[in-house]
């Protein structure tokens, strides 16, 4: 047995102490020897193989872990486990028994009795391990580490298997040709070298954030082509994120099929286990299955090192943390190339992403913002608002509700309408076409960036190898595959094109409609249930206010009915995430593309349903179906149905939407963001701290990095994050009309939302895998839908909601004298008392100080005198004609000249386009050049095999090329390729 490679951060003259003394304890017993021995390791300072990132011997670099749990049951089971395994990839398969296929499991009266369950998943570690093993790369285990029962697998590539995969996967890597970025001439570059110097303090501190003049040419590796890559430092040639994304690919592609074993003595048991191998006949376990099924319990790359303290090595984790994650840097520009090369393509766009989206905020928040000041500022100017709070009108308006409301002066609402103005104004119009515009701009310089992104991560081209990965069937889909061809073997021999059709997967999308439909219909439900909440409360808090408090009740209830609206919004956003993962589960995606984008579409649904009902409700549905004095619509017969204010919906939907979306930032977004992980954290480290009280000493000690990482939260993918700031969009563009402040507020947040993120994905999260990807996928579309979505509702916003078209109706049509005097009596329909329905009318008709023969309602009616009294009137059907007569000008228009941004700025930089055409005529140099040597070299063996030919036997060969490129020749030529 050999174990010295446990040992091999000593020094040789150490090693072969330790050995000795291991062989001579070897047959006396290892269990009380090894604390001892490790004690005396632990002295050493080279002993810690700089905390983890290391194998022992200091030299190989940890690229992946896997983590498992064990049950310790002998120290001789665990010392032979610990001989066969560690060290195995240095070995070879061919000197030592690979873990699973040489160990034979002698338990019985020797051994204590074990759980079969965990015995199974010890040897499919140990025949998936040997597997890895054969793929090319190195293991070591630790299972003598701090956390009770956790043993971990640290994974290393050599070169070779580097080399082999990085072919495979079409990595593009720089070559040694170097060539000079196109630079700007004339007034362009000094406006450049200008802003450069301005922006100059607000631009992190790091090297790959400096403007580059000089690109390497990068060029999918080749092993035959090693020659073109500049492999002076071996090292650093894979950075630590590449070599951790061939790593899995390589995991994913190894599979576990055939983990037999013998049980030892026992009936019951050779039961359990016959059952268990047939379970596993013809099976395939990659890691996913195997982190599914409990084998593992977690795989994961390592972080570079620490990111705090004195003595911490420089390393890009702390340099992210210094300059990106910190609160403190938040007026800087985000590091996004470094965040690339630590984290991946697909999260360092997610964050080029977040941060054009947090840019782009900034004109549209001043827009906001002046438009907001419009409305202050001409509030007193506002003619129909300055009517409405004249107490000379003495307008007598109709009871709110039955019996127990009375009669009301419409000057009580006066501070309603002037703050109604605010965002009820002709800049709200002009803002709406802005906004609709600043979507198709944003989008459009999206495209832009995220083309350049691609130009500088090398990521053209990327189509062909992206479609490979996209094909690669889930680990679920093939179990389900399996499956069905286990229930199908005794019909059919061949089994392996079987694959789920419609009709295995149908019970999977009637349980996904249903789902839907009923978790659409219980957000209804809840929706309807606030405004029965509504109309009682207000009906109860009207008994006992003043005439003059009338407008506080309005808004106390609508007030305390967001935020009960906010409260359930959150909670089921929780749950709808939730049960959208379960039904796209049950679907049994086949790839994890299919699975990603069916789960972001349910979520996005679910979520996007929940959060802008309450809202589509005030903005469309308030007021619309209330019926009229005398014939009002009840619900269940006793609640009408709710009215908006003397001055329109539109300042109820302003504090909707500001409530909705400010609660969503502040308390889901960064509240949960920040203390759900840091209870976690919490709570772990009480779990350790309570497993590790009775030895204070140990739990002191230093941890290894993989040790370290582990207690982290694993990476649970960018949905979530996506989410979120998608909704914010919705908020910022689709209601936009009534609140022009949302762009200020969504900026503000997502200042601290860019800096929260960072932090979480430094500090607090597990070093995710990294994914490559050219773009955001399917979340540019919804982006687009949303936008196009935007046009359409503000203009119902604007038309229906909103006074503008009456007030535009009235000014050209009704208007005396060309202004909006008499407006508000216009847009007020009479009602004569005796006309209320017996006992509806006021309990108290003298609350006022004098009896009410007509009262006036918002409406457009025949009055009582009429002979078609209580008709809709002429005035309305004009009004009507006139708003939907907007709808389609304003739809139209704004499409047709956001389709316009969209073709005037290209796609592609013209600058890029350059410099990606260059690429490929210097490429096309590097080969022919190449090939031009390949033949001067041809022609040097010519000359020499004409000259040495007549040297040679008759019958020998001579020196030629044959047609598979190999030499051949009567004698041995030393030739250098």
């Amino acid at each position: 047995m050999r174990v010295n490679k446990k040992y091999s951060c000593l020094p040789a003259e150490e090693k072969g102490i330790h050995i000795i003394n291991i062989r001579a304890i070897e047959d006396i017993g290892y269990d009380q020897h090894e604390s001892t021995l490790l004690n005396s390791l632990s002295k050493n300072p080279d002993a810690d193989c700089k905390y983890g990132l290391y194998f022992r011997d200091g030299k190989r670099k940890v690229d992946y872990i896997l983590v498992y749990h064990y049950k310790k049951s002998s120290a001789g089971r665990t010392l032979t486990r610990r001989a066969q395994h560690n060290d195995a990839g240095a070995r070879g398969a061919k000197q030592d028994p690979l873990p699973g296929k040489g160990v034979q499991m002698e338990m019985g009266e020797s051994e204590p009795h074990t759980d079969c369950h965990e015995d199974d998943k010890r040897f499919r570690r140990e025949e998936y391990e040997g597997n890895l093993v054969e793929a090319g790369l190195e293991l070591e285990h630790d299972e003598d580490t701090k956390i009770h029962g956790v043993g971990f697998v640290k994974i290393h590539a050599p070169w070779n298997v580097l080399c082999r995969e990085a072919e495979f996967l079409k990595l593009k890597m720089p070559t040694k040709k170097m060539y000079q970025i196109n630079q700007t001439h004339g007034l362009l570059k000094k406006i450049n070298s200008v802003l450069q110097k301005i922006t100059e303090p607000i631009q992190p501190k790091v090297a790959e954030h400096k403007p580059q003049t000089v690109k390497r040419l990068s060029y999918p590796f080749s092993r035959e082509k090693q020659h073109l890559f500049d492999l002076s430092d071996r090292d650093s040639f894979f950075d630590s994120k590449t070599r951790s994304t061939i790593v899995y690919e390589i995991l994913k592609r190894t599979t576990c099929t055939k983990a037999k074993y013998s049980m030892g003595k026992g009936e019951g048991r050779k039961k359990e286990t016959a059952l268990l191998n047939k379970r596993r006949k013809c099976g395939k376990y990659g890691i996913t299955s195997l982190l599914a099924n409990g084998v593992y319990s977690a795989a994961y790359p390592l972080h570079d090192g620490d990111y705090e303290g004195e003595n911490v090595e420089p390393n890009d984790r702390k340099l992210l943390c210094e300059e990106w994650a910190s609160y403190g840097v938040f007026y800087k520009y985000q590091p996004i190339d470094l965040v690339r090369k630590y984290f991946g393509e697909k999260i360092g766009l997610y964050f080029a992403w977040l941060g054009v989206y947090t840019q782009m905020l900034i004109p549209a928040s001043i827009v906001g913002i002046i438009v907001f000041l419009y409305g202050c500022a001409t509030v007193d100017e506002n003619i129909p608002s300055m009517e409405m709070c004249d107490q000379r009108n003495n307008i007598t308006m109709c009871p709110l509700c039955d019996r127990t409301c009375s009669y009301w002066k419409m000057s009580s609402a006066c501070a309603t309408a002037r703050a109604s103005h605010l965002f009820d104004n002709p800049a709200t119009v002009f803002f709406s076409v802005f906004m609709a515009l600043w979507a198709a701009t944003f989008m459009e310089h999206w495209k832009r960036k995220q083309m350049r992104l691609n130009y500088r991560w090398d990521l053209t081209g990327f189509e062909e190898e992206e479609e490979a990965v996209k094909a690669h069937p889930r680990a679920e889909y093939e179990a389900k595959v399996l499956e069905k061809s286990l229930r199908k073997e005794h019909k059919h021999k061949e089994t392996d094109k079987e694959k789920l059709t419609w009709k295995d997967r149908f019970p999977a999308y009637l349980t996904n409609f249903v789902g839907i439909i009923f978790m659409v219909g219980l957000t209804f439900a809840i929706v309807f249930g606030v405004i029965i909440y509504r109309i009682s409360t207000a009906a109860a808090l009207a008994i006992s206010a003043t005439p003059s408090g009338r407008s506080s009740v309005r808004v106390t209830v609508t007030a305390t009915a967001v935020i009960i609206n906010l409260v359930v919004i959150i909670f089921l956003d929780e749950v709808y995430g939730c049960i959208a993962r379960w039904l796209t589960q049950i679907e049994v995606p086949k790839t994890d593309k299919n699975f990603e984008e069916r789960l972001i579409f349910k979520a996005f649904l679910l979520k996007f349903v929940n959060a802008y009902t309450p809202i589509f409700y005030v903005a469309f549905f308030k007021g619309r179906f209330v019926g009229r004095p005398g014939d009002y619509v009840y619900i269940f017969h006793s609640f009408r149905m709710e009215e908006c204010a003397p001055g329109g919906c539109l300042m109820e939907l302003c504090i909707q939407l500001s409530i909705i979306m400010l609660g969503k930032q502040l308390i889901q977004n960064n509240l949960f963001e920040i203390g759900i992980p840091k209870m976690k954290k919490f709570i772990r480290y009480m779990k350790l701290k309570r497993r590790r009280s009775l030895d204070h000493e140990e739990h002191m000690k230093k941890k290894q990095r993989y040790e370290v990482d582990y207690n982290l939260e694993p990476f649970s993918g960018l949905t979530p994050e996506y989410m979120e700031m998608i909704i914010q969009f919705g908020f910022v563009t689709l209601f936009v009309a009534s609140f022009p402040l949302a762009p200020l507020f969504a900026l503000l947040n997502n200042i601290i939302e860019i800096r929260l993120d960072a932090k979480k994905f430094v500090t607090e999260l597990r070093r995710p895998v990294a994914v490559r990807a050219k773009d955001i996928g399917i979340w540019y579309n919804i982006l687009r839908g949303i936008g196009k979505l935007a046009v359409i509702i503000n203009a119902f916003v604007i038309s229906f909601t909103s006074d503008f078209i009456p007030r535009l109706v009235y000014l050209y049509m009704y208007s005396e004298n060309g202004t909006m005097h008499g407006f508000v009596n216009h847009t007020l329909s009479s009602f004569n008392v005796s006309d209320f329905q017996a006992g509806t009318a006021p309990n108290d008709p003298m609350e006022l100080g004098y009896e009410v023969q007509i009262c006036r309602y918002k409406d457009y009616r025949e009055p009582p005198w009429s002979e078609n009294k209580y008709d809709i009137s002429k005035d309305f059907w004009a009004v009507l004609a006139a708003r939907l007569a907007f709808v389609i000008v304003f739809q139209n228009l704004v499409m047709f000249m956001s389709d316009f941004v969209d073709w005037i700025i290209p796609d592609i930089p013209k600058d890029i386009s350059q410099q990606i055409h260059k690429e490929k005529v210097l490429m096309v140099e590097v080969f022919m050049r190449e090939e031009q040597g390949k033949l001067q070299m041809l022609e040097t063996w010519k000359d020499k095999d004409k000259k040495k030919g007549e040297n040679c036997n008759n019958h020998s060969p001579r020196l030629s090329l044959s047609h598979s490129g190999s030499l051949s020749s009567c004698h041995s030529y030393p030739v250098d390729v």
